[in-house]
């Protein structure tokens, strides 16, 4: 256990930084992202899911108006189930 203490000494220090797997376990222990932990964004859960990050990455290769068509689908379904939860 003392050198999981000195570990953490080092790193609230800035004397050490975890490496890109360090960090990911990290990431997962804590239920949030890398992205989070190092300041990145605010938002804990954002892509998480790594089937979502995978799409909205083959999304975001596609020409502009692909793109467009895709995202006002997607708006669409979302107003939709907001709708339907408020009304639930």
């Amino acid at each position: 256990m003392k050198n999981y203490a000195k570990v953490g000494y080092h790193y609230e220090r800035n004397l050490a930084q975890p490496s890109i797997e360090v960090a990911k376990k990290m990431a997962k222990l804590l239920d949030t992202t890398v992205g989070y932990l190092l300041g990145e964004t605010e938002e804990v859960n954002i892509l998480k899911d790594p089937a979502m990050l995978k799409r909205l990455n083959e999304i975001n290769s596609l020409l502009d108006e692909e793109k467009k068509s895709i995202l006002v689908t997607v708006d669409a379904f979302l107003r939709d189930a907001k709708t339907r939860k408020a009304y639930a």
